[in-house]
């Protein structure tokens, strides 16, 4: 959703509300005299309405309570501030419920028309303490449930789905970021440093050091003064890291240096209640992490974008959830030591050994990626062992060293995205992963799956939703509707030896959408006839896209497309275009 600051007539201002307010309902008569005369205090900027809108559709739909929220309004516009806009805005913070004040104030550490990934967002609503637990779920199913009540009423805006199709990156509009920013300083909740450096830093809770601060600058304060900071985001080739800090929760350092190996600073295993702490690097570099690591007896998520060898005394971290590397080399655990109840993602893994003993102390994880490149005569992965991980939903696998993949690993029953990345494996055995009762995602990746001809058997992929084919010699795909009954999303890339898509496939009732990149010109048009015959059915719901790199293959396909009696003008749920000119 993209809302500018052009200005709508009245009647289209009542028409947004209504649609933000009530869905498909009508407002209620008693509601519509007060309902438009808060619009029309919202002189027709689109944002307000539409925030506005959220915060009154969220709310008791009762008049006492609307005139309550108007009185509100009219108090805010008649103070004599010409920022009527962020005013406005304003109003739809003071009416949040208290535990969505916080999480959405700290939305404002990110910059500026950034892409705000949900997954890392969640994870630091956690460690801050945001987060209410119940019984039911776990906290990082309540936060999902927090942001999507933010993005209902508008304070938050939807930007990308991911294949599971839970909201996988989000943004902010710079207005009600600049409202973020401006209560949070009022309220000293986070203190984003953009130029120079406050003079009562010290006594700030949350600091954000904008990276366009210099060396000079940032030196001109010390970090070891900050003894009272919580959090602490912070570029690591700006100067030093802070130390002796015993109530750090979060450190994210961004680190732009081109040096070729990770030196994480031991000051920072001094900070015995870091919770988060996040390591981004450009670079793949290479570095360990100290045995006193264990120290960190609260830390919850460990994210380092690195190639990184851990200490036995990770099996120590009762309190970890999410440990998310770039490529991790863990060690076998203890033959005693605690059960690590609360990690929830792994990854990624490296040539590990899956032992019984080792899927008993991660009982719980839901995510999970691994990496297999070496193999020998007496090297054994125990890949059948993860059958034992119940909980996982989750599973991403490398596996570059053979072909019998599926020989050698079972799935749990409860496997949802499952992405096989260079496995080799036949199309025949794809019956096991076909049979897995909750399978939505699948994901077969650079040449995963090997061979010309794919039967795909009745009565499998019974809850599939989203199929990715990356790179693959499939010639011939014989399917039909019946074999994929609830597909939602079908993705296609690099599939240069592919005829057709069936064109059955259209037939799925669910199916709404078809993305073909860089494959064959037939398959395309395959996927033109498809888009072509549900428009012809009234099929409103589908829409099919291609993709060639260059614009000579989007006219040489436009030219077979006629020859084969397609109309270009009459599919108006059908786009094409080259990727590069």
């Amino acid at each position: 959703m993209c809302l500018e600051l052009t200005f709508l007539d009245e009647d289209n201002s009542w028409k947004l509300f209504c649609e933000k307010a009530f869905g498909r309902e009508v407002c209620p008569l008693e509601l519509e005299y007060i309902g438009k005369e808060i619009v029309r205090k919202c002189k027709g900027l689109p944002l307000s309405i539409v925030v506005i809108g959220g915060l009154l559709g969220r709310s008791n739909r009762t008049r006492e309570y609307w005139e309550n929220v108007g009185k509100d309004l009219f108090s805010i516009l008649n103070s004599g501030n010409d920022e009527d806009c962020l005013n406005i805005l304003s109003l739809s913070y003071t009416h949040l419920p208290t535990h969505l004040k916080p999480c959405f104030l700290y939305v404002g550490i990110f910059p500026e028309h950034h892409e705000i990934r949900v997954s890392r967002l969640i994870k630091l609503w956690v460690v801050e303490g945001f987060i209410k637990p119940n019984k039911f779920q776990d906290l990082e199913e309540v936060a999902r449930g927090y942001l999507n009540d933010l993005i209902d009423r508008n304070l938050i805006l939807e930007y990308k789905l991911g294949s599971n199709g839970k909201i996988r990156l989000c943004k902010i509009h710079d207005l009600l970021r600049d409202l973020c920013l401006k209560v949070a300083q009022k309220d000293k909740f986070i203190r984003v440093i953009k130029d120079t450096t406050p003079r009562d830093i010290e006594r700030e809770r949350r600091i954000v050091f904008n990276e366009r601060i210099s060396k000079e600058e940032y030196h001109s304060r010390s970090l070891s003064g900050l003894q009272s900071t919580r959090t602490l985001v912070i570029r690591k080739d700006t100067g030093p890291l802070p130390s002796n800090n015993i109530l750090l929760r979060v450190l994210n350092v961004y680190d732009n240096s081109l040096s070729k190996k990770i030196y994480l600073s031991k000051s920072i295993f001094d900070q015995v209640n870091l919770r988060y702490l996040g390591y981004n690097t450009q670079l793949n570099i290479y570095g360990e992490l100290p045995s006193s690591i264990s120290l960190l007896w609260n830390m919850q998520t460990l994210i380092i974008e690195g190639n990184i060898f851990a200490p036995s005394e990770i099996w120590e971290m009762r309190q970890l959830r999410h440990m998310g590397i770039y490529r991790l080399y863990l060690p076998d655990p203890p033959s005693s030591g605690p059960i690590l109840r609360n990690l929830k993602t792994l990854k990624t893994v490296m040539n590990f050994t899956w032992s019984e003993e080792v899927c008993k102390r991660i009982p719980n994880v839901k995510k999970l990626n691994i990496m297999f490149h070496i193999e020998g005569p007496t090297i054994d992965y125990c890949l059948h062992n993860l059958s034992l991980s119940c909980k996982l939903e989750s599973l991403t696998c490398l596996y570059s060293i053979s072909n019998n993949l599926l020989q050698k690993l079972t799935f749990p029953s409860s496997i949802k995205k499952l992405s096989l990345i260079f496995c080799r494996v036949n199309w025949e055995d794809l019956t096991v992963i076909g049979s897995l009762p909750n399978l939505e995602v699948l994901k077969l990746k650079y040449d995963s799956v090997r061979g010309a001809v794919w039967n795909p058997v009745e009565g499998e992929f019974l809850r599939l939703k989203f199929l990715l084919i990356h790179y693959s010699d499939l010639v011939y795909w014989n399917a039909d509707h019946s074999n994929f009954p609830v597909l939602e999303k079908l993705v296609l890339k690099g599939m240069e030896k592919l005829e057709e898509i069936p064109l059955d496939i259209g037939e799925i009732p669910t199916l709404g959408f078809v993305h073909v990149n860089c494959c064959s010109e037939s398959a395309a048009v395959s996927a033109f006839k498809i888009a072509e015959e549900q428009k012809n059915v009234g099929n409103e719901g589908l829409r099919v896209r291609v993709e060639f790199e260059r614009k000579e293959q989007v006219d040489s396909f436009w030219e077979e497309v006629a020859q084969s009696g397609g109309e270009r003008s009459t599919v108006n749920n059908f786009q094409v275009n080259a990727m590069f000119s």
